[in-house]
């Protein structure tokens, strides 16, 4: 790696937990495989080696490590936090109708809707396998909270999302299902199997929680300011898909009544014409709702960081620390 990329926190997180990202990469191939259905290993590899961060099993890794995890547990919920995380985007992908993911072609588009639900199913089910091989019922009680959690915030998604009464209580309830509740689990697990004290484990839960309520909100935000070519997404494409987010969200609290009508056309109604992304952004600066929403994003990243400062004094604290600044550092 050069310097450049070596400087980003998840790169060396990736570098620092190298020998344990391995191993979870090696179970997680040994677990994909089916002699009866060969679909799920090409479904499965085509999405788990299309490359992306693997935030959440570092994130396992990291606080098992942090909190001195003796053994191979870390490694197996590692895998099954990824399993989750590869199921929900096999099906978001499908309720999205989506035809891209990570710079390639979605499975959907590839094979079928049917096969990628089937197979997001099947992984689901090969991560329940993996939670139970720990042992813990207070492992398989959190990583199947999150799992409910995350099914729940999409389906509250798919009634908020082109509802302008939707407000900032609903907005956050949906961004805790469809993130933050697996990052929250993925980090608390790690503590879990450490024997960690029960205020560590709570201050890992609260990282993960604020970290990927961050993560979402920043990424939210980048959808309307971004550099297409670092997000992979085009600018204004939560506003073609009518999604409302937050900036949008505060912005049609701030509304004139002729503004109102605009996201009303837009959002709910979908009745889009050319030029309308620009007259939105102009609303969203005119109203500071990017700068606020940026603000917010910013709050979040300080909880995270916050919330480390019960854990004992490590270099992966630093490096965790370091990636909850970083998160919103994109939005500069």
């Amino acid at each position: 790696m050069d310097q450049v990329t070596i400087s980003k926190p998840h790169d060396r997180l990736a570098e620092t937990l190298n020998e344990e990202m391995r191993a979870v990469d090696a179970l997680i191939r040994a677990r994909m495989v089916s002699d009866h259905a060969p679909r799920i290993p090409e479904i499965t590899a085509h999405l788990v080696e299309a490359g992306g961060k693997r935030l959440r099993p570092m994130l396992t890794l990291a606080a098992a490590r942090l909190c001195g995890h003796q053994g191979d547990l870390d490694v197996k919920l590692a895998a099954t936090v990824e399993f989750i995380h590869t199921a929900t985007l096999l099906h978001d992908d499908v309720v999205d109708e989506s035809a891209q993911r990570r710079g390639r072609p979605t499975a959907n588009l590839l094979w079928d809707n049917k096969s990628s639900v089937l197979v997001g199913d099947y992984l689901l089910a090969r991560s329940f396998q993996l939670m139970t091989e720990t042992g813990s019922l207070r492992v398989l009680n959190i990583l199947s909270n999150a799992s409910a959690t995350i099914s729940e915030g999409e389906v509250l998604q798919l009634s908020a999302a082109q509802d302008l009464k939707t407000g900032e209580d609903i907005y956050l309830q949906v961004v805790r299902g469809k993130t933050a509740a697996l990052f929250a689990a993925a980090c608390e697990v790690g503590g879990v199997i450490s024997d960690a004290p029960e205020a560590q484990i709570d201050a890992l839960r609260t990282y993960g929680d604020a970290l990927g309520i961050a993560f979402q909100i920043a990424d939210d935000l980048l959808d309307y300011q971004g550099d297409s070519g670092a997000t992979g997404k085009n600018v204004g494409d939560d506003f073609r898909e009518r999604k409302l987010t937050l900036p949008v969200i505060r912005a049609v609290a701030a509304a004139s009544e002729q503004e109102r009508a605009f996201w009303v056309r837009c959002i709910e109604k979908g009745r889009q014409e050319e030029g309308d992304l620009d007259t939105a952004l102009e609303l969203l600066r005119a109203h500071g709702t990017l700068e606020s929403t940026r603000r917010t994003a910013q709050d979040w990243a300080a909880k995270a960081r916050e919330a480390l400062q019960v854990l004992p004094a490590h270099p992966l604290r630093d490096l965790l620390s370091d990636l909850a600044s970083y998160v919103v550092s994109r939005l500069n």
